[in-house]
């Protein structure tokens, strides 16, 4: 399980497409293709062009289809843009140096969405992996039009970032929809830019595969599972560079920021996207302050399961029928536990009457079911016996 985002540099390069018939039969007609409807299998009140032209003798159909689909990207898909990650290129120390000017380069390419315009500002929500470690981001507009960014803010968490953008040129601004009322089978849309802004735009469909999706993830890549995201699921195609883009329902709403892909070989037609209730208050925070205020308890914490067998007994003097809890290594001063008197070598096992095993289960209970401020009770071990605190939760620094 991972994060991508396009690594390749942005080419000006225009493909070049040919065909050629073969086995001519005087008086063939060209068969008119039907492209799907979003609402169901068939185009539902697509409107139709279509003219007659005689070619080297031949004469050939040509036919507009106007479906749900076709409308819904034209309304949306310029609501969706292309993000670069710019960073300083590493210098040749055997080039000869004529200037201190370091230039950047592009380092990654993914998506995202316009979703407020305020004033002459407009506003965009992409990934954090898009982002991360830019020394400077480039925003490619539906025309082409590129636009220097500004960073407000970036979540690990929840990866994701805001970005601000001069808004003169910019007219569409994506709709929020509502993801808590999805259903596996719906129809949703897919936009970004997969394998970078040659490819800007792009369009898949396909269906809610299912909804609320646990993901783990190693935020800090040690091989320890950190966090635990919870996402929609589709088997509309996405793929390197569509980080970022949008993932759109019927009504033309945007319900998912496209954000991961399972990358194993065996695994075909497992998109995932950060939906959008989830999204909105991170995004909020963001853009109005820069990082997302989330509480903390004031302690450096460990898993159980990672201390040796005989240190459980011998040092942190644990019954024998405790196998999970969370060890605090340490506690930080002047802190919510501080001042409840926690201690180096407790043993968490519950909050809030709920039992918590693992950093992972106790993180997930703080994030998603407190807030700063809130009075935490804490119950665990310290020399054998069991404890009860009540602390205060602190922001996160």
């Amino acid at each position: 399980m991972g994060y991508y985002n396009s690594t390749e540099p942005k080419k000006n390069k225009k493909g070049y497409f040919a065909s050629s018939f073969t086995g001519l039969i005087a008086g063939a007609l060209l068969v008119g293709v039907i492209l799907p409807s979003v609402t169901d299998g068939e185009v539902e009140g697509a409107a139709t062009t279509s003219t007659n032209q005689a070619v080297s003798g031949l004469q050939t159909t040509s036919t507009v289809v106007t479906s749900d689909v076709t409308k819904i990207v034209e309304e949306t898909s310029s609501a969706v843009v292309g993000v670069s990650n710019l960073q300083v290129a590493q210098q040749n120390p055997f080039e000869s140096q004529t200037g201190d000017k370091k230039e950047s380069q592009e380092a990654g390419v993914g998506s995202g969405v316009i979703y407020k315009k305020d004033g002459d500002m407009a506003y965009i929500v992409t990934n954090n992996h898009v982002v991360e470690g830019a020394q400077g981001v480039m925003v490619t507009l539906a025309d082409g039009t590129e636009l220097d960014a500004e960073v407000l803010g970036t979540d690990i968490w929840t990866d994701l970032a805001v970005l601000k953008v001069p808004g003169e040129s910019i007219e569409t601004v994506a709709e929020f929809g509502d993801s808590s009322v999805l259903q596996a089978g719906e129809p949703v849309i897919a936009i970004g830019n997969p394998l970078g802004l040659q490819f800007s735009g792009s369009v898949t469909t396909g269906v809610i595969s299912g909804t609320e999706r646990l993901v783990p993830l190693d935020i800090n890549q040690d091989g320890t599972e950190d966090w635990q995201s919870e996402v929609l699921q589709t088997d509309a195609a996405i793929s390197p560079g569509n980080s970022g883009g949008a993932l759109i329902n019927a009504q033309g709403q945007l319900i998912g920021i496209n954000s991961m892909k399972i990358s194993q070989e065996a695994v075909e037609g497992i998109g995932l996207a950060i939906p959008i209730n989830t999204a909105i208050p991170v995004i909020s925070d963001l853009e109005a302050e820069g990082a997302v205020h989330r509480p903390s308890m004031g302690v450096a914490i460990l898993d159980l399961a990672e201390v040796p067998a005989q240190y459980r007994t011998s040092q942190l003097n644990l019954p024998s029928e405790i196998e999970g809890g969370i060890v605090v290594q340490s506690v930080v001063e002047s802190s919510g536990a501080a001042s409840a008197g926690m201690e180096t070598y407790d043993v968490i096992v519950e909050l809030d009457g709920k039992s918590v095993n693992s950093v992972l289960e106790l993180r997930q209970y703080l994030y998603n079911e407190t807030k700063v401020g809130d009075t935490l009770k804490v119950k665990a071990y310290r020399n054998g016996e069991l404890q009860n605190f009540e602390l205060t939760l602190t922001e996160n620094n």
